[in-house]
């Protein structure tokens, strides 16, 4: 059966990555998620009052990070793909 990652942990896998690129606490970053038909998913980022647009390879390599440090598992043979699920919003379903 395939692992769901809810919303919640898409966006705080951004923010534990963002915090680490960034040198910077995770609680400094905030994080809200996107979809577009056209341009797909994406997270606009905002620190220090600075505003960033992250595309879905970026949201991916954060998810990436997550599986390794918080679930344990093997982040690169770990299928990821990104849904927009009418009740629980954009999450990450793992293959």
């Amino acid at each position: 059966m395939a692992q769901i990652i809810n919303e919640q942990d898409i966006i705080n896998a951004i923010c534990l990555s963002q915090a680490y690129h960034k040198k910077i606490q995770p609680n400094e970053v905030m994080v809200e998620l996107m979809y577009d038909d056209e341009t797909g998913f994406g997270a606009e980022v905002e620190i220090a009052g600075q505003t960033e647009i992250l595309n879905t390879a970026t949201m991916i390599g954060a998810l990436r990070v997550w599986i390794k440090d918080v679930l344990h598992g093997d982040p690169f043979s770990t299928g990821i793909e990104l849904v927009l699920d009418n009740e629980e919003g954009i999450i990450a379903k793992l293959s």
